[in-house]
């Protein structure tokens, strides 16, 4: 099993673990995780030559995510990670020159070892096939969803409050954010 694609294994978790302030599981199956996605769209250099090439797509917001973003260079805010917390161990890999793009699943649940406790498999040497499911899959990405600055803005007739890149909501003549159509959202106002 190759792990050294674009780094060694160890080294790799080191720097995940410096970024996220320790190493622990989340963060060995992230890089392990990182490590296969990027072999499988031909990205060799994520924060060199071809950090202009690359996008992320992660489905938790738990530890995989932090060592993702240490290697790959991508972050929210550079618009080239989007987090769709699907609570589900996942991570979608995208070359944007070529649109090569894969998604990788870890296949592990937890094995009891019969007092309880999971065990988890060696990281740094688990065949890939054993970790994860890597499926070649189709991201529609439209230029509103791409790195750079705001295409457009628009405000909500309900809040008054601006939204970006075609993220809010036509109803009943009106445009709406999100939370003004669904009626919710995460936090309550104060009185």
């Amino acid at each position: 099993m190759d792990n050294g694609y674009f780094g060694e294994y160890a080294t790799l978790v080191a720097e995940a673990g410096r970024f996220h302030g320790d190493i622990c599981a989340g963060i060995e199956i992230g890089t392990r995780m990182t490590m296969s996605g990027l072999k499988r769209i031909n990205i060799t250099d994520p924060k060199g030559a071809d950090r202009k090439k690359l996008m992320v797509f992660v489905e938790i917001d738990r530890c995989s995510t932090d060592a993702i973003m240490a290697l790959t260079g991508c972050k929210p805010g550079k618009r080239t990670m989007k987090i769709r917390d699907y609570g589900k161990m996942a991570a979608t890999f995208i070359n944007l020159e070529t649109g090569k793009a894969v998604r990788v699943v870890t296949r592990m649940g937890k094995k009891g070892n019969g007092e309880g406790k999971a065990q988890l498999p060696d990281f740094a040497k688990a065949p890939e096939e054993e970790l994860f499911a890597i499926t070649d899959v189709e991201v529609p990405l439209r230029p509103e969803d791409m790195p750079g600055k705001p295409l457009r803005r628009v405000p909500c007739a309900c809040c008054g409050e601006s939204v970006m890149d075609g993220r809010e909501v036509e109803h009943q003549g009106k445009t709406l954010c999100k939370p003004c159509f669904d009626k919710a959202d995460y936090y309550h106002m104060v009185a």
